[in-house]
């Protein structure tokens, strides 16, 4: 068993309760930082798993270091012909897609391959009022009926044994790529290319944090390769796959897939990609969200996923993929203005649904698992105010919104901690009898569940996840990559941190320990941020903010319990170019008091 980190300051309960340690090894640098720009990369890259001969690998990510051979994933050589076939014969081929971002990429990724080959494929987003989650057999058979002799699935088609069954009945050809996690009883499909198949083999399975737009990425070399065999490229340009890298980034981002291995590399070419702007749609996208430099790993998460999941959530489900396959300025910024103001509206949705849920945490406060439940919430915004539960409370949290359809069923979103895999408790359940349907992965999970059986799940999950949660929460500490004096915190030093990353889910942002410091002034900005002004022994002063901080007991002790103690402030290292000079700030995590 491998020993715990060591105590950082021998800070044992910080002011949000909890312990610091190193993340891996001791860089305390003070103001020494002269020529170690070097060292701090490869310290961040080792303590991130990565093993000491590989360092020059992970340091600049390439597709070329990182990318399998497709063919070692189950069913993929099966998918890529039947695509192949369809584009070489000129099939009507519809892409059958999910509702939110990895599914609007996925189709989009997918759309725009096939326009590179020389033909065209149509899309089918369902509605998720309507339909729900996943492929419907009704809409199978009548998109078959319309001419569509193969449909492709994205990010979702895994569990759908019935819908699938009903597609093979009408003599339509489906190929299923997803990501979500399977049961051992795999639904009829001329190809299933999902790396978290239970017979999947050991490439594919070590490739099971893909989101489902890098496995259709896969799925594009694929077909590629198997149309170059056919001598398909003699007469005609192979298409530029890195190309599509830029709607890659964003759905796997968006759906916070862990940033290790391909993912992160996929990542970081695709934000080159997207810094081109060649994707009209994705350009527009930029544009309606205010950016005006090129999007980072953060802005993909919080600024252009979300406007592109507002669609599926309060608006239109299609507008993603007509954003995102559009050849069209003038329609790209209508649509990417519209995604704005849906995301607008969202925003008040989910603020609403936030509040009545959070009314509902202390009388579930000895459950390891939240199962928080209204009538009239909207079923768009319950994934979105599970995980600020979850953020807020450290616990899985599971949001239903009651009687979403015509049967009084439940419609529920759930997002789990880091060791607790909720997914595969969510599938358990459905097994159990528990669920009208349900599925997803370690950290995310959706679920159907009928009138009357909401109690008997919270207890089950409860009963089967209490260890794994207690077991997780007291693991919980506040990690730390480096500590230095205030003086440290510069430009130059953010951008030796940022040049480890993309930074996310998996391959966490550095964070750093600045102090010791004494308070100059604090506070509150927007809605609920502290905004702090410190200065350190050493004289320097920095800017220092707290997003979303103001109510919790570390925002009101920055603002009104400091006084003259001296404390440390922990969070992210970032560059504020507000001013005429570029200057360095932090966001912060933590704060503890100095001894």
């Amino acid at each position: 068993m491998t020993s715990r980190p060591a105590l950082t300051f021998g800070i044992e309960r910080s002011l949000s309760g909890k312990s610091w340690r190193w993340r891996g090894g001791n860089m305390d640098l003070g103001e020494d930082l002269a020529d170690l720009g070097e060292d701090i990369v490869t310290q961040l890259l080792l303590s991130r798993g990565v093993p000491r001969d590989d360092v020059d690998r992970h340091r600049t990510p390439s597709l070329r270091a990182f990318l399998p051979d497709p063919s070692q994933f189950r069913d993929m050589d099966a998918a890529a012909e039947r695509l192949a076939q369809a584009v070489l014969t000129g099939e009507t081929i519809t892409v059958y897609g999910d509702y939110d971002v990895d599914g609007a990429t996925s189709a989009a990724l997918l759309i725009r391959l096939i326009r590179l080959l020389g033909h065209d494929a149509r899309y089918y987003i369902p509605d998720r009022l309507l339909e729900g989650y996943g492929p419907s057999g009704e809409a199978l058979v009548r998109l078959a009926g319309e001419g569509s002799s193969l449909i492709v699935t994205v990010d979702c088609g895994a569990m759908a044994h019935d819908a699938l069954a009903m597609a093979h009945a009408a003599g339509v050809d489906v190929i299923v790529v997803d990501h979500h996690k399977c049961s051992s009883d795999l639904p009829r499909a001329v190809a299933l290319v999902n790396p978290n198949r239970l017979d999947e083999g050991e490439t594919g399975a070590a490739h099971g944090h893909l989101a489902a737009v890098g496995v259709a990425f896969l799925l594009a070399v694929a077909t590629v390769r198997a149309l170059r065999h056919r001598n398909y490229f003699e007469t005609r340009r192979e298409p530029d796959l890195f190309s599509l890298l830029d709607l890659v980034a964003l759905g796997t981002v968006a759906d916070v897939a862990s940033l290790h291995g391909l993912n992160r590399a996929m990542v970081a070419q695709g934000l080159k990609v997207m810094a081109r702007r060649d994707n009209i749609g994705m350009s527009a996208l930029i544009d309606a969200s205010r950016l005006s430099r090129s999007p980072t790993c953060s802005d993909l998460g919080f600024a252009l996923g979300p406007r592109i999941n507002a669609g599926g959530r309060v608006g239109e489900s299609t507008l993603g993929v007509r954003l995102l396959t559009t050849e069209d300025r003038d329609e790209a910024r209508a649509i990417a203005e519209q995604l704005s103001q849906l995301n607008e509206e969202r925003r008040a949705i989910e603020a609403a649904v936030q509040e009545a849920a959070e009314a509902q945490i202390d009388a579930q406060h000895n459950r390891a698992v939240l199962v928080l439940a209204g009538r009239g919430w909207h079923p768009g915004v319950i994934g979105i105010v599970a995980g600020r539960i979850k953020e807020k409370t450290g616990k899985p949290a599971v949001i239903v919104a009651l009687d979403a359809d015509e049967a009084g069923h439940g419609k529920g979103s759930g997002r789990s901690i880091a060791g607790v895999d909720l997914g595969a408790a969510i599938i358990a359940a459905r097994e159990a009898g528990l669920l009208v349907a349900g599925g997803g992965h370690a950290m995310a999970a959706g679920l159907t569940v009928a009138p009357g059986k909401l109690d008997h799940l919270a207890d089950w999950l409860d009963e089967r996840l209490a260890a794994a949660v207690t077991a997780a929460m007291s693991r919980q500490s506040l990690l730390l990559d480096l500590a230095l004096a205030p003086g440290g915190l510069t430009p130059d030093l953010v951008d030796t941190l940022e040049s480890a990353g993309p930074f996310g889910l998996g391959w966490p942002g550095p964070r750093v320990a600045v102090g010791p410091l004494r308070l100059v002034k604090a506070d509150t900005v927007g809605s609920n941020h502290v905004r702090l002004i410190v200065r350190g022994d050493d004289g320097a002063r920095f800017k220092a903010i707290a997003f979303r901080a103001a109510e919790s007991e570390l925002g009101q002790t920055l603002l009104h319990g400091v006084h003259d103690r001296r404390i440390w402030l922990a969070g992210r290292a970032r560059i504020d170019d507000w001013g005429s000079r570029p200057q360095a700030e932090l966001h912060i995590d933590d704060a503890a008091w100095v001894d």
